[in-house]
């Protein structure tokens, strides 16, 4: 949707990678060993006869501990607590790798949260839209409305950090 959004035309796969592999409790080095290693598994996979862009994204609770994806409505219930009206880190590390050159970012962008409501909460549990979402919620999606304050870019909280990595597919195209 976002490279869409800015114009990119691309071609989506996925590429056989386990983050359950990853040890690290730190958000920077576990979002960057995530995207590193889909994209050691894409230059296996496809090789580089066209460029390869990988992303991957965490959400670190104001007390550093990484929101991943809740195992069930308990956990989300847990982790959606934590971030009620506390702030939040959204975590995107990417790799974009042509045959000329490899481009690394890590962006975060920070939110700060209202205390959601009991209700809606419960609902928003119940409706199971949590499920597969890091933090169990998607800051377009349940969090918008509680919303206080942000600073960074909406794309890096979305998953890619499209305009920093838009002057790198410019660069690639004429250095390729």
């Amino acid at each position: 949707m976002l490279l869409e959004k800015f114009g990119v035309a691309f071609t989506q796969k996925s590429v056989g990678y386990d983050e359950e592999q990853i040890t690290t409790m730190d958000a920077k080095d576990f979002v960057y060993t995530a995207s590193k290693g889909k994209m050691e598994a894409a230059v296996r996979q496809f090789g580089l006869d066209v460029p390869l862009l990988c992303a991957d994204t965490v959400i670190a609770a104001k007390d550093g501990s990484i929101l991943r994806k809740a195992r069930d409505v308990e956990d989300a219930r847990r982790i959606l607590t934590l971030q009620s009206g506390s702030s939040i880190s959204i975590i995107t590390s990417l790799h974009y790798k042509s045959k000329a050159f490899l481009f690394t970012d890590i962006s975060a962008t920070h939110y700060q949260f209202a205390p959601f409501e009991k209700e809606a909460l419960e609902a928003y549990l119940q409706s199971g839209l949590w499920q597969g979402k890091a933090g169990a919620c998607m800051v377009e999606g349940f969090c918008k409305p509680y919303i206080l304050s942000v600073d960074g870019l909406e794309s890096t909280a979305m998953g890619l950090q499209v305009e920093v990595l838009l002057p790198w597919l410019t660069f690639g195209a004429h250095n390729v």
